[in-house]
């Protein structure tokens, strides 16, 4: 047997039933609405739109700083019923001129934040990168959504945020920190933390499929490493309903999910699947920036007591606007000096949970002493 994307359940592996977004209780809520989505050519960001694209927004915004992506996702939502009711723009959402443009010119009452650099080991050689897009390119939606009153900003975050390790999972929890100091009562800024996406570009699963196509080994970072997944439809849901939800206030949620399940069973399911024989797992030793496990709330995070619509509300410590703006500052000081230890001093100050890598922290003792 041969697996791809298209044709593999997750049932079996999840121990759940895998819902579909009910895309009927979420029209009236998008109907007749401009929406942006950011990251629109993205696997998250390209399933969001099309979701949101069937229940009939006014326009739909797609911003894309990947050619590529952004073109693929116009096409297929040009050949559902034509061009004219989503516009795609290539553009990053670190380009403040390229946002202001797009809030003057249609004036998205909701957004929906997926645009972000995500792969933890590739950031930790690029610390400067993941700090531009995930914070200020969060932090320049966040201020544009404030400036023209959008009712609603979601971002889609990651349980990586939760005690980081690695510098885009700090990077992601310094978004969060932005959209809880920047949103109001005209703009209600959330994020929703999500677990791995299984089938997402760059995730696990499409690595370990051609691992298997070739006849392995199958390579698992660690027998123990473990990991929360969602589907994509489950991915999909929890953003729309997270959006839809009548909580009052920014705040964070998390999808109310399952435990954690072992990477190496993941593989081993795969390889059942392909019905492939002999395929051998190797370990190969945690990468810089991973951890053995992921946690979806902090020490000092508080859950909701109550679950609504399978979504559970944390109540987090907050940034001062001031605080937060003082703190922004030394980190784009850093970013314009390219200088790697008050980077990541910048970050540690924002976020004190935050623990360098070894990897990072040989790279600024390096840096420095040249």
């Amino acid at each position: 047997m041969t697996l791809n994307l298209d044709n593999l359940r997750w049932d079996g592996l999840l121990q759940r039933p895998v819902a579909r977004p009910d895309l009927a209780k979420l029209a009236t809520f998008h109907a007749g609405k401009n929406v942006l989505v950011t990251g629109a050519g993205g696997s998250i960001g390209s399933a969001l739109a099309q979701a949101i694209f069937a229940v009939g927004p006014r326009t739909l915004v797609l911003l894309d700083s990947s050619e590529q992506n952004l073109f693929r996702i116009h096409t297929q939502l040009s050949a559902q019923s034509g061009p004219e009711k989503h516009v795609p723009i290539l553009g990053s959402v670190a380009d403040e001129r390229c946002l202001n443009d797009i809030f003057e010119r249609y004036q998205p009452q909701i957004v929906y934040h997926a645009a972000a650099l995500k792969h933890v080991p590739l950031m930790e050689r690029n610390p400067f990168a993941v700090v531009q897009t995930n914070v200020f390119g969060t932090s320049s939606l966040a201020t544009a959504a404030r400036r023209f009153r959008t009712g609603l900003l979601i971002m889609v975050s990651t349980d990586k945020a939760v005690n980081p390790q690695s510098i885009m999972g700090a990077s992601k929890r310094l978004a969060e920190l932005v959209l809880l100091a920047l949103g109001n009562d005209q703009a209600r800024m959330n994020s929703i933390r999500l677990g791995n996406v299984l089938g997402s570009e760059g995730s696990v699963v499409p690595l370990f499929l051609d691992q298997i196509r070739r006849g392995g080994p199958v390579t698992v970072t660690h027998p123990e490493v473990d990991r929360y997944f969602l589907s994509m439809d489950e991915t999909v849901s929890c953003i729309l309903r997270s959006a839809a939800s009548e909580h009052v206030g920014s705040a964070i949620c998390i999808p109310a999910m399952g435990g954690p399940i072992k990477i190496i069973d993941l593989a081993r399911y795969l390889i059942q699947r392909s019905s492939a024989p002999n395929i051998a797992i190797t370990c190969t030793g945690l990468r810089p920036g991973d951890k053995l496990h992921e946690e979806f709330v902090a020490a000092r995070e508080v859950m909701s007591k109550e679950t609504i619509d399978g979504l559970d509300w944390i109540g987090a410590p907050r940034l001062a606007e001031s605080e937060l703006a003082d703190g922004l500052a030394k980190l784009d000081a850093a970013l314009c000096e390219m200088n790697l230890a008050k980077l990541l001093a910048a970050m540690t100050r924002l976020v004190p949970e935050y623990q360098l890598s070894e990897f990072l922290l040989k790279q600024a003792i390096m840096a420095a002493a040249t």
